[in-house]
């Protein structure tokens, strides 16, 4: 028997108000939003289908270490199959038996917080989760403007004006308090989870869901044309804009080990299928002053799904991921049934959105080096606009100063050429040289001409090197002016 058809052929299986459902055999492009609205629940909308509008957001349950989790995704990216064995929201299931609103939802009336309404649903499924993560019990002014505004990132409103929204969202603990009742639904969660992984198959193709590493490294050697994925933040939108239909599909959303966060060695070991929220969330505890940059990638419910691995694997040019990673000095551990490797990750590039990843090899360690002392982090992104858009120019610096010089420095690039990588040239002119706003302006001169950008819609390629340059002076007034003296940066 084949490692595939030893995966056993189940439905998929999640809970919804306490209830098992159960739906057979869903095709390996079925989005979980399509599955709504085909059903006659239409609150949950369809805006832009590929992530950006917020209006399809749902929450998801998920048991991480032991716990229930709620998180807001777009369920318009969200395969179908992605959610056995989770606990799934939606507008429809936020109003009580007796008729009475949840918190999330009054808020909004009460804060005339809606107005055409279309995008309301989707707000108020962000508001849900923002209101569980902080408990139901939570005292009034538990979540303020700042963090309203986070848990909102991804959601768009055309018509009312966010000010009404934050609002409720401020506001919601002001109302009698909704608990879920976290027991029973950790114990049916519980119920779901099998160690013997899934296979869905339909007229429209099969979609393997391995349960753990081996299973998975089994399951992409039996089957190496088979599209991967684990967030589908990104295939969602070939499968949606492209109309592409996969035949095989191998899932890596349920595989426990493939998204552990652990410390060890030096190093912080970030598993390929980690989400982007808990990955960034482990780098921005080490070196907080990128925490802002992170939190400009994409918008929370996208950040829920996709996975760190993923984005590393898609592999574009401007995925924002990869220039700070490669500025950190990641390595890479690729894995097959046989063995494993590893490769700095700016050496896992061969092209556009080509790498050396083998036929049989999946992504599945992404391993950091821990901080050092005197070492100074920094990166930028430059968009069109400031939040829920994707750069034109990214750049990532890791410097090391100590006595006032710079005796190591590592520069990750974006957008300036086909895929990310390092600029080695304006490295070599920083180091060993004095910590000085002349010095980084030599090497900006440097930069700006160590890579050939193109012109797109995005910006020209003149505009492009004017502003990478550009940038190191801005880590000079980052550093100055942000309070961060040479004293604090020795060893």
């Amino acid at each position: 028997m084949s490692t595939l058809t030893a995966l056993p052929e189940r439905p998929l299986r999640f809970i919804r108000n306490h209830r098992l459902v159960t739906v057979e055999a869903p095709a390996p492009d079925a989005m979980l939003l399509d599955w709504l609205r085909a059903g006659g629940e239409h609150g949950t909308r369809e805006g832009c289908a590929e992530g950006d509008c917020g209006a399809c957001t749902v929450v998801l349950g998920e048991l991480h270490q032991g716990s229930l989790r709620l998180r807001a995704v777009n369920s318009c990216i969200r395969l179908l199959s992605s959610i056995d064995g989770c606990a799934l929201f939606t507008i429809e299931d936020l109003q009580a038996a007796d008729g009475a609103l949840h918190p999330a939802q009054q808020a909004m009336l009460e804060c005339h917080g809606s107005q055409c309404g279309f995008c309301t649903p989707g707000f108020v499924m962000s508001m849900f989760a923002l209101y569980h993560q902080a408990g139901a019990g939570a005292p009034p002014g538990c979540i303020d403007r700042e963090h309203a505004q986070t848990a909102l990132s991804g959601n768009l409103c055309r018509c009312t004006g966010y000010r009404p929204i934050l609002e409720a969202a401020q506001t919601m603990h002001e109302h009698p308090a909704r608990p879920l009742d976290e027991a029973t639904l950790t114990a049916q969660l519980r119920a779901l989870q099998v160690p013997e992984g899934q296979r869905l198959t339909s007229p429209g193709g099969v979609t393997w869901r391995p349960a753990d590493r081996t299973q998975a490294l089994a399951c992409r050697r039996a089957s190496p044309a088979a599209q991967i994925v684990a967030g589908t933040t990104d295939v969602g939108l070939w499968i949606n804009k492209g109309h592409q239909a996969p035949a095989e599909v191998l899932d890596l959303s349920g595989v426990a080990e493939l998204a552990e966060i652990r410390v060890g060695g030096g190093e912080l070991h970030i598993g390929a299928g980690a989400r982007l929220t808990d990955a960034f969330d482990a780098i921005s505890r080490r070196w907080p002053p990128v925490a802002g940059f992170l939190g400009r990638f994409a918008g929370q419910p996208v950040r829920n799904s996709a996975t760190l691995g993923g984005n590393i694997a898609n592999g574009s040019p401007i995925g924002d991921s990869m220039p700070l990673l490669i500025a950190l000095d990641t390595r890479l551990t690729l894995a097959n049934t046989r063995s494993q490797r590893e490769m700095p990750l700016e050496h896992f590039y061969t092209g556009y959105r080509r790498n050396r990843l083998g036929a049989d090899e999946l992504v599945c360690d992404v391993r950091i080096p821990e901080p050092v002392p005197g070492q100074v982090v920094r990166a930028y992104k430059v968009s069109k606009r400031f939040e829920d858009d994707i750069s034109a120019v990214c750049l990532a610096l890791a410097l090391r100063l100590v006595d006032g010089r710079i005796l190591a420095a590592r520069i990750g690039v974006g957008g300036m050429a086909a895929t990310p990588c390092r600029a080695p040239a304006t490295e070599a002119a920083l180091v060993d040289q004095p910590w000085s706003l002349a010095v980084l302006q030599a090497a900006g001169d440097i930069l700006r001409n160590e890579f050939t950008p193109i012109s797109d819609m995005r910006a020209s390629a003149g505009y492009r090197r004017e502003v990478i340059g550009n940038l190191l002076t801005r880590l000079w007034h980052d550093v100055q002016d942000g309070g961060v003296s040479l004293a604090e940066l020795q060893p």
